[in-house]
């Protein structure tokens, strides 16, 4: 109530205007990584279909796109679902992939994809998808590979652990094919054989997890080891662009030191 209240009064409005103001100056993430937590319980504190959180999450997707570029953000990383989401029961998993299959669909044909030259692509381990989404991720990935200026990756069936077995697994079929000296494996080898070995910049500067946990769940184990983290208390469908500028405010607060 208090919220609707202060929505209603635009007090919002005059808050999001002086966080921008705040920002303005400051160094902005160049790359962003969101573990998207909280569709479920979301629907479900609101008497809700479970399958509506899911879809009211994808939503809140679309709108972070616009913030985000909005920000001047290169790289937004999204955690959307995890290998052990297959878990699930079969007909939340089957809705998640229908979700998935529309949203994808629309990306094809996303003008802001195009004009602000996005390359999207999905990882971790595509093979574990029904073979229609698979085919259309490659649609996607297909009609963005030549786009550098921002980059827009779904970690879907994705496992941080996984990621790094799958490049251990790349290095020693080429170690073993003579490709490859064990001596000539190093942390920027090993980078390359990443899943976001794609992008300019794969180690987040900022990771931002919804709905109050306060742990990564396998989200980018490599690429986090210097990565900013920000918990958010919020469900990912309530996320607002005040909670996305309150996080990168609390990321130019903070000194990065990498380890120094």
């Amino acid at each position: 109530m208090f919220k609707r209240l202060l929505s209603v009064i635009g007090a919002y409005k005059v808050y999001e205007k002086w966080l921008w103001y705040q920002l303005k100056e400051g160094v902005k993430p160049e790359h962003i990584a969101i573990i998207l937590d909280g569709n479920r319980r979301w629907a479900s504190e609101q008497a809700l279909n479970p399958f509506l959180g899911h879809e009211k999450g994808a939503d809140k997707v679309e709108q972070l796109i616009d913030w985000c570029l909005q920000l001047g953000v290169k790289s937004i990383t999204l955690y959307t679902f995890s290998t052990e989401n297959f878990q699930r029961s079969k007909s939340e998993v089957e809705e998640i992939m229908h979700i998935a299959e529309e949203r994808f669909q629309q990306i094809l044909a996303d003008e802001r994809i195009h004009k602000n030259k996005v390359r999207v692509k999905v990882i971790g381990r595509v093979n574990l998808l029904p073979e229609h989404l698979q085919r259309l991720i490659t649609d996607v990935e297909k009609a963005t590979e030549s786009y550098d200026k921002h980059f827009l990756n779904f970690a879907f069936a994705y496992s941080g652990r996984a990621e790094i077995v799958d490049a251990a697994k790349k290095i020693a079929e080429k170690v073993g094919t003579g490709d490859l000296s064990p001596d000539e494996v190093d942390e920027q080898l090993f980078e390359r054989y990443l899943y976001t070995s794609h992008m300019p910049n794969q180690d987040p500067d900022l990771i931002i997890r919804t709905s109050g946990e306060e742990r990564l769940s396998g989200f980018l184990l490599w690429q986090s080891a210097y990565s900013e983290l920000c918990f958010l208390d919020v469900y990912w469908p309530d996320f607002r662009l005040i909670d996305l500028l309150r996080a990168v405010r609390t990321f130019q607060n903070r000194k990065r030191r990498f380890g120094a």
